[in-house]
């Protein structure tokens, strides 16, 4: 991260209109949303969440949830599709959308006109996506905290992107010769550990860069939240640490041929997450751990809005008031209902947290019921 990629000045990216057609359990919609705030009310499984999964689809060309297009794809449906309409701050509209008929690849368009390379869409809306199933962060192993520094470099750094898929690729080869019962060939084996090693750097030196910048925004926005009651840190680990890739990486290629797969390099790097000193997964309590997540995603957003697109990003908040105490309830309202953010998606099972947000001043909104994947307009509400 360097200090040229900040701007100064921040553009918008508005959802004004969205379409789904037979995306999970939303058969069919049509809605028009606020600038500002848009309240998702509804029971668990009702289809909230596949509504804001919709609008992450087109910010990032796939589901934050399932690995495959054809599982959003409803069971006795022929296709799916999601089209977005959206406004910047000068008026212009831009039309994204997204079709894919069952058996065939997927169709990624902007202004109708189909992307070369998906990597290139990412980050021209950017976007942050708080679930309860971000407690995986902090639970599960390392993939899902690199997917984590992934998600946000890929949106403002394109080389990035381009880095992480060629390492990918040297990876994948060196693991296919590792597996090999011939001894695979030295030269090959090195060709595709020099790649690992020259990408696996590079995308180290990005990494590093935007955690020393990102962990005291973090903490900032955890203090907040908490009241100033705990102190949290960050830590990453890599063994780009250990000294130069290439000779971490082959140092171990014996072991590494008798496992059948590379056990040194980026692939393999760690966030690891703290409370007050000691391993956040050992320490947290359920309040704590939703705490520390929701201030990593909200790290997130303020981060993104300070990068190379300076464009302030879609933020979803699904179910964010679940096993949390009333005074991080109350300081969470007060974080979201101010200025900072643009234009927020919001579902909860109970009406009273949104009416919380919206009397503190939210002067545009709208609200929504789900319902069995039927998604309808308070046209007049009241709060």
């Amino acid at each position: 991260m360097t200090a040229t990629r900040l701007q100064p000045s921040l553009t918008t990216m508005i959802l004004q209109h969205l379409n789904i057609l037979h995306y999970k359990n939303i058969s069919s919609a049509s809605l028009d949303f606020s600038p500002k705030l848009n309240g998702l009310i509804g029971n668990n499984g009702a289809g909230k969440t596949n509504l804001l999964d919709a609008v992450y689809f087109l910010s990032f060309c796939r589901s934050a949830f399932n690995p495959a297009d054809s599982q959003v794809m409803q069971h006795d449906a022929d296709f799916f599709m999601v089209d977005g309409r959206y406004l910047d701050e000068l008026g212009q509209s831009e039309a994204v959308s997204c079709g894919m008929k069952r058996g065939q690849p997927k169709q990624f368009k902007r202004n109708q006109k189909k992307y070369k390379r998906l990597s290139d869409h990412i980050g021209f809306i950017p976007l942050i996506f708080v679930s309860p199933s971000d407690v995986a962060l902090i639970e599960s192993g390392s993939d899902e905290r690199r997917r984590l520094l992934d998600v946000v470099i890929a949106q403002y750094d394109h080389t990035y992107i381009e880095a992480l898929a060629a390492y990918n690729r040297a990876l994948q080869q060196r693991n296919a010769l590792l597996k090999m019962e011939d001894e695979p060939n030295p030269d090959i084996m090195e060709i595709w550990e020099r790649e690992m090693a020259e990408k696996g750097e590079y995308i180290f030196k990005l990494r590093s860069a935007f955690v020393d910048e990102f962990i005291p925004v973090f903490q900032e926005i955890y203090r907040q939240i908490s009241s100033d009651s705990e102190s949290v840190s960050l830590r990453y680990v890599s063994h780009c640490q250990r000294g130069p890739l290439l000779e971490v990486i082959q140092r171990d290629r014996f072991r590494d041929r008798a496992v059948g797969y590379s056990l040194h390099g980026i692939h393999r790097d760690d966030l690891e997450m703290m409370l007050g000193g000691y391993a956040m997964r050992r320490e947290g309590s359920q309040g704590q751990n939703k705490t520390y997540v929701l201030a990593l995603k909200l790290a997130q957003f303020e981060f993104l809005k300070r990068t190379s697109s300076s464009t302030t990003p879609l933020l979803l908040l699904d179910d964010i008031f679940d096993k949390l105490d009333a005074r991080r309830v109350e300081r969470i309202v007060e974080l979201v209902s101010g200025d900072r953010y643009g234009q927020i998606f919001i579902s909860d099972t109970n009406r009273d947290h949104l009416d919380s947000i919206l009397q503190r001043g939210a002067t545009d909104y709208k609200l929504f019921t789900v319902e069995d994947g039927e998604i309808t307009e308070r046209v007049h509400p009241h709060v």
